[in-house]
C-alpha cells in the first residue's frame, strides 16, 4: 500500500471560520481491517475550519505518508478562467480567489461576501450552469456555483479553497494536490484530492452514523480500499484524452471518477 492512513472529511461551508459545526466531520483509517474512526477537535468537540486546517497541517506534515479526500471543490470550471481571464493555474485561481472571498478571515460568512459585506465577490462571480468537465461525469453533481439548494456543495467550495490554499502553502514539498501538481502522487508526500462521497456511501453500512459522519466514514474506508486493491492506480489515472486531461490539471478532477 501506498500510505500509512486515509482522511475522509466531510466539509462544511456553514456560519463563520471559527464556528463549531455539528456537520463538519473527519474520520480516519489505518490500512488493515480495522474500522475508520472518527477525529474530533480537541476536547471532543466539533471541528472549526481554522481548526480542521490546522490539525491537517500538523498530521500531514510528520513522517507519515496520507490519502486525503475533501469533499468540496478545489478549482472552478474553465468558463470561470475565461470570463474573468485568468490564467490557467491552480496556484494563481488560489490567489486570485483569496483576495476576493476572504472566507477563512474570522467573522465572514461566504453569505457576507456574496452579498458584499465583505470582499469583492462580485468581480468574481460564475453562473450557476457552469460545470467542470469531472462534474459532467457524475450523475447529480452540481455546478461550484450553485447556491441555496439541496446537496449543494457551492458554500463549502467558497468557504473552502483559503484554507486549502493555507495548507497547500504550509506543507510545501510535504503535500501534493492532485492533480494540480501532478496526476502520479510524488514520493514522500501526503496526497490531498477533491471525493464525491455519495460514490461510496451505500457500500458501507450506516451503523447509526447520521449522514455528515457516514460520509466521511465512506471516504476513508473507500480510500483504504482503493490502495489495498489495486484501484488506487486506476483512479489516479482517468480515461481522458490529452485535451480533457490539461482541462482537469486546472479545473481538477474528483478522485474515482472514470
Amino acid at each position: 500500500m501506498r500510505f500509512d492512513g486515509y482522511i475522509g472529511v466531510d466539509y462544511s461551508g456553514a456560519a463563520t471560520a471559527n464556528a463549531r459545526l455539528a456537520a463538519l466531520r473527519v474520520y480516519r483509517a489505518r490500512p488493515g481491517d480495522g474500522e475508520p474512526e472518527e477525529v474530533r477537535a480537541p476536547g471532543g468537540r466539533n471541528w472549526t475550519r481554522q481548526e480542521l486546517a490546522a490539525w491537517l497541517t500538523e498530521t500531514l506534515g510528520g513522517e507519515e505518508r496520507w490519502l486525503v479526500g475533501v469533499d468540496h471543490g478545489f478549482s472552478f470550471p474553465r468558463a470561470y478562467f475565461e470570463a474573468h481571464g485568468l490564467a490557467g493555474d491552480w496556484p494563481g485561481f488560489l490567489e486570485d480567489f483569496c483576495a476576493h472571498w476572504p472566507t477563512d478571515a474570522l467573522g465572514v460568512t461566504v453569505r457576507d461576501v456574496r452579498q458584499g459585506v465583505a470582499g469583492a465577490a462580485s468581480r468574481r462571480g460564475g453562473r450557476a450552469d457552469w460545470l467542470r468537465l469531472t462534474e459532467r461525469w457524475v450523475p447529480g453533481a452540481k455546478s461550484v456555483f450553485l447556491f441555496d439548494v439541496n446537496g449543494q456543495v457551492a458554500t463549502s467550495t467558497h468557504s473552502g479553497l483559503p484554507w486549502l490554499a493555507r495548507l497547500r502553502r504550509a506543507l510545501g514539498a510535504r503535500g501534493f494536490f492532485w492533480p494540480f501538481d501532478g496526476w502520479e502522487p510524488a514520493a514522500g508526500a501526503s496526497l490531498v484530492a477533491e471525493v464525491y462521497p455519495s460514490l461510496w456511501m451505500r457500500r458501507y453500512a450506516t451503523a447509526g452514523r447520521d449522514g455528515d459522519q457516514h460520509a466521511a466514514y465512506a471516504v476513508a474506508a473507500a480510500l483504504r480500499r482503493a490502495d489495498g486493491d489495486g484501484s488506487l492506480a486506476r483512479w489516479l489515472a482517468p480515461p481522458l484524452t490529452p485535451a480533457e486531461r490539461a482541462q482537469a490539471a486546472v479545473e481538477g478532477w474528483i478522485l474515482g471518477v472514470g
